[in-house]
C-alpha cells in the first residue's frame, strides 16, 4: 500500500507538474492571441482610414485619365462614323428609280424600301460584332443587288458556303 502511495504521490506529482506547464503555455498563447488581436483590429482600423484617401486617389488619378482617354476615343469614332457616312453618302448614295429593274415591273414606287450602302454595312458590323459565331445576315429585297455584288467582289463581304442568300462581313478584326 505504501509503493501504491509513493507511485500516485509521484504520478500526481508529475501531472500537477504537466498542469502547471499547460497553464504556462496557455497563458503565453492567450498572451500571443491577444497580441495578434490587437494587431488585426489596429490594421483594419487603418485600412479603414485609408480606405478613402486611396480611393480618392484612384477617381482623381487613373480614373479621370481612363475618362479622358473614353472621351477623346467617343469623339474619333463619331468623326470616323460621319467621315464613312458622308462618303458613303457622297459615293454611293441611294438607289433611284430612274430604269431600276425593280420598277420595269411595278407602279411608280418599289415594292420594298431600298437601303443604303451605309445602312447595310451597318448591319453586317453589328451582326459580326454581336453573334461571332454565327455572323450571316439574310439577303432580302431591301439590300440593293448591285451593292451586295459591290461587297462580294471587293471582299468586304463574303457569301455562306451553302446557302448563296446569306453573307456576312469578312473578319478584318482578326
Amino acid at each position: 500500500l505504501q509503493k501504491v502511495k509513493n507511485d500516485l504521490e509521484k504520478v500526481l506529482s508529475a501531472v500537477c507538474s504537466m498542469n502547471k506547464q499547460l497553464e504556462e503555455d496557455l497563458e503565453r498563447e492567450q498572451q500571443w492571441y491577444d497580441e495578434q488581436e490587437q494587431m488585426l483590429n489596429t490594421l483594419n482600423r487603418i485600412e479603414e482610414e485609408t480606405k478613402p484617401q486611396i480611393e480618392q486617389l484612384y477617381k482623381t488619378r487613373g480614373l479621370e485619365e481612363l475618362h479622358n482617354k473614353m472621351l477623346k476615343l467617343k469623339t474619333y469614332k463619331k468623326e470616323l462614323l460621319s467621315a464613312l457616312g458622308e462618303f458613303l453618302d457622297e459615293h454611293f448614295p441611294l438607289p433611284q428609280g430612274s430604269g431600276s429593274a425593280i420598277n420595269k415591273n411595278s407602279s411608280s414606287e418599289p415594292a420594298v424600301e431600298l437601303l443604303a450602302l451605309q445602312d447595310i454595312l451597318e448591319i453586317l458590323i453589328n451582326k459580326l460584332l454581336t453573334t461571332p459565331h454565327e455572323p450571316y445576315v439574310t439577303i432580302n429585297e431591301s439590300f440593293w443587288p448591285p451593292y451586295i455584288e459591290l461587297l462580294l467582289r471587293f471582299g468586304m463581304a463574303l457569301r455562306h458556303p451553302e446557302d448563296p442568300n446569306r453573307m456576312r462581313l469578312e473578319a478584318f478584326h482578326k
